[in-house]
């Protein structure tokens, strides 16, 4: 079987769009005709002692659940007081 290689600016911008853009790996694997296990490889090269991009991934989405939690809350404590 043939090895292809890929350009490292390419492999960057599909590492940026996962961890900047939230699209899966899967998704940036068929986008780019590229093996899921060869993407995880390039992700897992690059944050040696860093915060795994899975974990940076989950952080951003949970920061985005509290967030809008806070603005639930934030909502319903507002109509408390007006309804006094």
């Amino acid at each position: 079987m043939k090895k292809h290689r890929t350009a490292p600016e390419v492999r960057e911008q599909i590492i940026n769009r996962i961890k900047n853009d939230g699209i899966s790996v899967v998704q940036a694997a068929k986008d780019h005709g590229i093996s899921e296990a060869t993407i995880y490889g390039w992700i897992s090269k690059k944050v040696e002692g860093q915060p795994t991009l899975s974990e940076i991934i989950r952080l951003k989405k949970e920061n985005a659940q509290l967030l809008q939690l806070v603005g639930e809350i934030t909502l319903k404590l507002s109509e408390t007081k007006k309804k006094k």
